[in-house]
């Protein structure tokens, strides 16, 4: 009943609390309720307490998978998903018997005040972490990248690909460069590469390289057709940085298979 009453409030409720404030309290409450059962074993006063748990679960579960519908890019949405699915159903079922044997071994009432006491000790974790909503991040697609014409004849699953992107930046502005960067190591990676890591040339420190490798060709044509809006403002500010005459460098290598 109280998942049903959740239902029917949540368009209220966000407009009046964001997903942050929904999940942290919704865990706070489901904690506090999981405390009152526990130490309240009584009929009239437990009905009442598991309805407001069930509001506060699934509050929770619905401020989580809205976030990750919303956050995830239409390439990867069924994918990310199912990622998420699992993830959530196998915490349930991992925390249903982690509790049980707490429950078996020690008591319900103790197993219960254990799960809430732990639930509110872990609350500060949680606030570390924010929800993310569909205005953080614009992921429509966006054509940014013509795909390369190379010379070598290459077939879809050749590979891997290793791409080399070269920037002069100026020594007052690396520390921001670098951190510009980190968010480009995780875009690189959320759109397909394999691996990514930044250079600083030893002879001339104004030179850097940014290199990332994807599995194959073909992988990397899709990870250039996977562009967002999102990404293309990530772009727009690595190019502030770099000082050069022309545009950073590209380069592209294709890995060869030796001979044993």
């Amino acid at each position: 009943m109280g998942a049903i009453a959740a239902v029917v409030s949540m368009p209220r409720l966000r407009q009046r609390l964001s997903p942050q404030q929904l999940l942290e309290g919704g865990t706070l409450l489901h904690a506090v309720c999981t405390l009152v059962i526990g130490l309240v074993p009584h009929f009239w006063v437990a009905l009442p307490t598991m309805a407001l748990a069930g509001f506060a679960w699934l509050a929770v579960a619905n401020s989580l998978t809205v976030s990750a519908q919303f956050t995830l890019p239409d390439w990867v949405r069924a994918r990310g998903m199912a990622i998420y699915q699992m993830s959530l159903m196998g915490g349930s079922a991992i925390g249903a018997a982690l509790w049980g044997q707490v429950a078996n071994a020690t008591g319900v009432q103790t197993g219960l005040v254990a799960a809430a006491v732990t639930a509110l000790a872990l609350l500060p974790l949680l606030r570390r972490q924010r929800v993310q909503t569909a205005a953080d991040a614009d992921l429509r697609p966006l054509r940014l990248y013509e795909p390369p014409e190379p010379v070598l004849a290459m077939e879809p699953d050749e590979g891997p690909i290793l791409a080399m992107v070269e920037y002069w930046i100026d020594e007052a502005d690396a520390a921001a460069f670098v951190q510009v960067m980190q968010e480009s190591r995780r875009s690189r990676l959320r759109l397909g590469s394999i691996s990514w890591s930044l250079f600083r040339d030893t002879a001339e420190p104004r030179r850097w390289i940014e290199y990332f490798v994807d599995a194959s060709w073909v992988e990397h044509l899709r990870r250039l057709e996977r562009t967002t809006s999102a990404e293309a403002a990530l772009r727009e500010q690595r190019l502030a940085f770099h000082r050069g005459s022309e545009p950073p460098r590209v380069t592209r290598l294709v890995g060869q298979s030796l001979p044993k």
